[in-house]
């Protein structure tokens, strides 16, 4: 399972990375898509949206299975990638390259909430055990 050091996680499986000019941008952990397996549909938020942590606002669907994608935290959605829209096996073939979107944080100390690797290793490892 990849998990880069330098990005933040949730325990739903988003990651979270902090760019220089403040924003954020999330997409779904190696071990979800590997879950998923071959990603076949992905919806992302309208630029402008504004969404709550927690709120469910990307959905990305596979052969097996849909699933929704949450947002970390609050804030306002600065950008969609419309090249998963188009090609969602992108999410599969490197799922740290291929964002889902970009945040303006509501609150930036909220990013200090969230999971860093090694705790985020330990959930999935403590999940795959029971």
């Amino acid at each position: 399972m990849n998990v880069p050091e330098n990005l933040k996680y949730t325990a739903e499986h988003e990651w979270i990375r902090t760019e220089s000019d403040g924003t954020v941008t999330i997409g779904i952990t190696d071990h979800a898509q590997s879950a998923l397996g071959d990603l076949v549909f992905v919806e992302v938020p309208e630029a402008g949206r504004k969404l709550t942590a927690g709120e469910a606002c990307c959905v990305v669907e596979s052969v097996k299975a849909a699933s929704d994608v949450y947002s970390p935290i609050a804030g306002e959605v600065v950008a969609a990638n419309q090249a998963v829209v188009d090609a969602p096996e992108q999410v599969n073939q490197d799922p740290y390259g291929a964002w889902l979107f970009k945040l303006k944080p509501a609150n930036a100390a909220d990013l200090g909430k969230l999971l860093d690797a090694a705790a985020y290793t330990k959930g999935v490892e403590e999940s795959a055990e029971s």
